[in-house]
């Protein structure tokens, strides 16, 4: 197994991922499934990514277009006008990693233009001219998996063994990016819990996430007030931290390092608990 590397480059930032780091949500959105028309004003936005930060969160994810099951596609200008004015206030306003969440080639080149220092993407560079935008940068890539489309994602979906088919998917998408001139050492991937898995799916592939770290990239999870919570627990969004907590923790036992989340501050108590936890088994 390739072992990823614990120091990472995000642009002009240094993070070591030796211990899990914090990804704080910004959806920047009026119709996301949790806390969309929230922050698509700057000064809202703002104001949440400072608290964000002083949480404890050392990347901020901006997205502009909602992945929730049955989202409508944003066009892109849109899009641009929705997410470029607040990556260019965070940049100038606070020393953080910005991470952009997008799956448009032209949103993923104008964020490295205006300051962002990672690529979230949900279609995992699929799309037209995304590879050749990330290759021609030196920013690191998130790629995601996804089962289908985001409007269709839920309806009935099908696996052989859903962590296998889930690990083939990220060595092709892996190989993709190495033949484009994408170092493996620029790559993180997410299991993309909830996007096109059954609760059963979703459950199979957290408790064996571990298999993943054969790819020898870093894991990034984001679980965070999710359906997957909701649906076990019978909570809606505003109930679900408990259930969000506990499978970030199991997501870190895991293997992932970084974890993506609404709720910043308690999700960074958790995850000092366990890492003062396993410290003790070190020694």
């Amino acid at each position: 197994m390739n072992k990823p590397s614990n120091i990472m480059q995000f642009g002009s930032k240094v993070l070591d991922l030796s211990t899990p780091n914090i990804m704080g949500i910004l959806n920047v959105t009026p119709d996301s499934f949790s806390d969309g028309g929230n922050f698509n004003q700057i000064d809202n936005a703002l104001n949440q990514v400072e608290m964000m930060i002083a949480a404890g969160a050392s990347i901020i994810d901006v997205g502009g277009e909602s992945t929730r099951p049955g989202a409508k596609d944003v066009e892109l200008q849109e899009e641009l006008a929705r997410v470029i004015p607040v990556i260019k206030a965070i940049k100038q306003r606070f020393e953080v990693v910005i991470s952009i969440d997008t799956s448009k080639a032209e949103v993923m080149q104008a964020a490295i233009d205006s300051g962002a220092g990672l690529i979230n993407d949900v279609r995992a560079l699929q799309n037209e001219g995304c590879v050749e935008v990330v290759a021609n940068s030196d920013l690191p890539v998130c790629l995601m998996h996804m089962q289908g489309m985001p409007r269709t994602m839920q309806t009935k979906p099908q696996y052989n063994n859903v962590v296998d088919d889930v690990e083939t998917f990220f060595k092709q998408r892996i190989q993709v990016c190495q033949q484009a001139g994408i170092d493996k050492n620029r790559i993180i991937i997410d299991p993309g819990y909830g996007f096109g898995k059954t609760l059963e799916q979703n459950y199979q592939l957290l408790a064996n996430q571990q298999q993943l770290l054969a790819l020898g990239t870093p894991i990034l999870a984001g679980i965070s007030r999710k359906s997957m919570i909701g649906n076990l627990l019978d909570a809606p969004v505003e109930q679900r931290l408990a259930g969000s907590l506990s499978a970030a923790v199991l997501a870190c036992i895991n293997g992932a390092k970084i974890i993506r989340v609404h709720d910043v501050k308690e999700t960074v108590d958790a995850i000092k608990v366990l890492s003062a936890t396993l410290a003790q088994q070190a020694i």
